[in-house]
């Protein structure tokens, strides 16, 4: 006798089974075919026929592989590669060519993530049994999310059938969002600037591009496979009892024995190099996500650097903004940004900044005072530098007498103090206060009211505006990772030096 439902579920089985073997027939065939295209032959239509289309095509393919898994079917390394072929030939700009890339490939990822985190959980409790994945499998993934999901989506990120399930397995794994955008964010980073590069410098060859870009991809593989096995060994020796049982081991047999009678009289330098290098706590996902506002802000820095230094002229978001700027014109606007803009002076946030100074020294927060002096240092060095390098003619028509070069705005360079003000205040110096979120908001709306006034005054471009940002954010986070990694060092070597004391008693 069937039972109720018993047909239904045989069906739904059965459509799982053709999907199944459709993917991989599709990825095979597909596959097949993309290793006989003239990929020269290719470069010249795409470039021919799409032209400025190709920031569409790229940014489509780089969102899909993820965002709609579509890189089980495609791997979009191949479109990366054309696309940066098409910006070597001069038809498009290979930093916006990148820019797009990445955010695309970011949102894909982003997607994928909180598509797994609606869908995923339930629907693998639901349906995973019929492929094998039962819920104590599934609880083992959760728990290998938890503890390596970071690293697992930045590595994943250069093998494709990972590329495209791993963001949506970290959603639905239930792995938080704040551990998964760091990693996201460098991963795509990364991923679409290599690829695209190769293909901008071997513009002229797109089949020597696709040769390295594989023989890349095996050397990286192998390094992962390298790197994969050095953090297993170093995990494993962590736990004291298993280094006893490997030197028990090797006493035992002759041929390593020598290896311990030479090391043991170096033991307790090694043991106080070991305690003093290894990270503890929260630094992987701090140290992570700073690295990853960095190479976004470094990138921004270079990119206009390059763009401006070349064509000094306003870029087509910087005519955008003056046209809009022109249709908000009123007086009052301009007063409320004459207002705005002193807030970014360096009088204005030099005295702040001295009086943080003043304030952290005497709490004796030391990290916290180094990061605000050498980012302070490093950004008014920056400016300078940058505004002697490039030399930009200002906009002409300015509501207030400036003088000097235009990029970057220093103003808007010496604001991000505000930002860093108050995410130093609610992450380190009052963690968990009421309305931290709030504090937060309102440092970074002061920063960008004050890059804003800038450009609305007409005394800067948007572009100098940008680039201010972006300089500010980069050399106060590369300054609060250098100071995160030394904060870390030194509380391992307070932690060790405890634990000889307790070992002496």
């Amino acid at each position: 006798m069937k039972m109720p439902g018993e047909g239904g579920g045989k069906r739904k089985r059965r459509l799982i089974a053709l999907i199944a073997v459709a993917v991989a027939a599709g990825y095979y065939f597909v596959g097949r075919e993309l290793g006989h295209l003239d990929l020269q032959a290719l470069l010249e239509d795409v470039s021919n026929t799409l032209g400025a289309w190709t920031y569409l095509l790229v940014g489509v393919f780089a969102f899909a592989e993820t965002g709609a898994f579509v890189g089980l079917v495609v791997p979009g390394e191949t479109v990366m590669l054309l696309g940066g072929a098409v910006a070597g030939q001069g038809a498009i700009d290979v930093y916006l060519l990148i820019a797009v890339a990445w955010l695309a490939a970011w949102l894909g990822d982003t997607t994928s993530f909180f598509v797994g985190r609606r869908l995923g959980r339930d629907f693998v409790l639901r349906h995973g049994s019929r492929v094998g994945i039962s819920r104590e499998r599934f609880e083992q993934v959760e728990d290998y999310f938890s503890r390596h999901g970071g690293k697992t989506i930045f590595i994943g990120r250069w093998i494709s059938l990972v590329r495209a399930l791993a963001p949506f397995i970290a959603g639905s794994s239930g792995m938080g969002y704040r551990g998964f955008v760091p990693y996201s964010v460098l991963g795509t980073g990364l991923w679409a600037s290599v690829h695209i590069l190769v293909g901008y410098f071997f513009s002229r060859s797109i089949e020597s591009a696709a040769h390295y870009a594989g023989r890349g991809a095996f050397l990286l593989a192998s390094t992962i496979v390298v790197v994969v096995g050095i953090v297993f060994v170093v995990r494993h020796l962590r736990v004291e009892q298993n280094r006893r049982d490997i030197v028990a081991w090797m006493e035992r047999h002759a041929a390593s024995r020598w290896i311990v009678d030479l090391v043991r009289p170096f033991r307790p330098q090694l043991k106080f190099l070991w305690e003093r290098v290894t990270p503890g706590g929260t630094f992987g996902l701090e140290f992570t996500s700073l690295m990853a506002i960095l190479a976004v802000s470094g990138f921004v820095v270079v990119a206009y650097t390059v763009i401006v230094g070349a064509d000094p002229g306003p870029t087509p978001g910087d005519t955008t903004a003056i046209d809009v700027v022109e249709s908000l014109g009123a007086a009052w606007l301009v007063d409320l940004a004459k207002a705005f803009t002193d807030f970014g002076s360096f009088a204005v946030v030099g005295s702040l900044a001295f009086v943080c100074t003043v304030l952290l020294a005497v709490r004796r927060r030391w990290a916290e005072l180094c990061v605000l002096v050498a980012g302070m240092v490093l950004i008014y060095v920056g400016v300078h530098e940058l505004k002697a390098m490039v030399d930009r003619p200002r906009p002409e028509g300015g509501l207030v007498g400036v003088s000097g070069s235009s990029f970057p705005s220093a103003h808007a360079a010496y604001s991000t103090f505000y930002v860093w003000l108050a995410v130093t205040i609610v992450m380190r110096l009052r963690p968990g206060m009421a309305r931290g979120a709030a504090v937060v908001t309102g440092g970074i709306a002061l920063t960008a009211l004050v890059g804003l006034s800038r450009a609305y005054l007409g005394v800067h471009y948007l572009s100098d505006v940008n680039a201010g940002w972006a300089l500010g954010v980069a050399a106060f986070s590369l300054c609060a990772a250098v100071a995160l990694t030394v904060t870390t060092v030194r509380q391992n070597e307070r932690r060790a030096a405890a634990g000889a004391g307790e070992d002496r008693t």
